[in-house]
């Protein structure tokens, strides 16, 4: 069974308390619980990991490397910092989605850089908890054309 890693960086546990005028009420339990569905459904092994830790964060991606077909990551703050968390996606020989639940370039000028953009094959911000729905079932369709492809 291929294997989705979503990876979702500080803060995001506190959802649905933390500013929910700009991020809802949804919790990251909530979202995750319906990724996951979405992946048995699809037969896609769905893993999500969670850490306010940088380090945590590079384990993790460090650990998936070779282990998944697509990654989602939404490194919050670290987005605009984290060099580090960059140089480790660059292990990642699978498709990466970055995602953000608000529009980070209709907030404050420090948000609008991304480290990682650049890397990803796409960036989806500002459409709150759908684009993590978005990007899943974009890389369960990649996963299939490219299964296909190579048979």
């Amino acid at each position: 069974m291929k294997k989705i890693v979503i990876i979702n960086g500080p803060n995001l546990n506190m959802l649905g308390k933390r500013e929910p005028e700009l991020y809802g009420d949804t919790t990251l339990e909530q979202i995750n619980a319906e990724l996951c569905e979405i992946g048995r459904q699809k037969k896609v092994c769905v893993e999500i990991f969670q850490s306010n830790h940088e380090g945590a964060i590079i384990d993790k991606i460090q650990a998936i490397s070779d282990q998944c077909a697509g990654l989602i990551i939404n490194p919050g703050a670290f987005t605009h910092t984290s060099i580090a968390i960059r140089d480790a996606l660059l292990l990642i020989d699978a498709p990466i989605i970055e995602i953000h639940l608000s529009n980070i370039y209709k907030r404050e000028t420090f948000r609008h850089k991304s480290v990682i953009s650049d890397i990803a094959v796409g960036q989806i911000t500002g459409f709150g908890e759908a684009g993590y729905f978005f990007a899943l079932k974009t890389l369960i369709s990649d996963i299939s054309v490219r299964s296909d492809y190579n048979e």
